[in-house]
């Protein structure tokens, strides 16, 4: 059973040589990083990337991660990552598809779980705050009055 995608976002990396280890292939770390880069995109489309968070009184940790690692990405190959928000109610959680931009080959998938977490208090938030909330709806209206 698929979850239902609210919103995506993809980037194109092109895999640098820090990230590989010796035989240049991407150490397994730095796809938290890519990740992340796409995740980052992702939040720029609601208007709720870090800054805005932190500017809403909310952190937004991330409480899980998961990745399995499918094929291998290695230095200079361009990567697609795509970001897909598949629930945002109690808590942001982002499903994560690593793909060759060349042969379209799968590489890596995965996801995230964020919670949010009130800055003055440090208190978990068992819902999602209604800020993000009317920005997906306000995200939600407006492609429905451009379609």
């Amino acid at each position: 059973m698929s979850k239902e995608v609210f919103l995506s976002a993809e980037v194109i990396i092109d895999v640098p040589f820090h990230d590989c280890d010796p035989m240049q292939v991407v150490w397994h770390g730095n796809y938290a990083r890519y990740f992340e880069v796409a995740r980052c995109e992702l939040l720029r489309k609601i208007s709720y990337d870090y800054l805005d968070m932190q500017a809403s009184g909310y952190m937004w940790p991330i409480v899980d991660m998961r990745t399995k690692f499918i094929g291998s990405a290695v230095f200079t190959q361009k990567i697609i990552v795509k970001a897909e928000l598949v629930e945002y109610e109690s808590r942001l959680k982002i499903n994560y598809v690593i793909c060759c931009e060349e042969t379209g080959k799968k590489l890596t998938k995965g996801n995230t779980v964020q919670v949010a977490v009130d800055i003055e208090t440090l208190e978990m938030q068992y819902v999602s705050p209604e800020i993000l909330l009317n920005k997906i709806k306000k995200l939600n209206a407006d492609n429905h009055e451009t379609s």
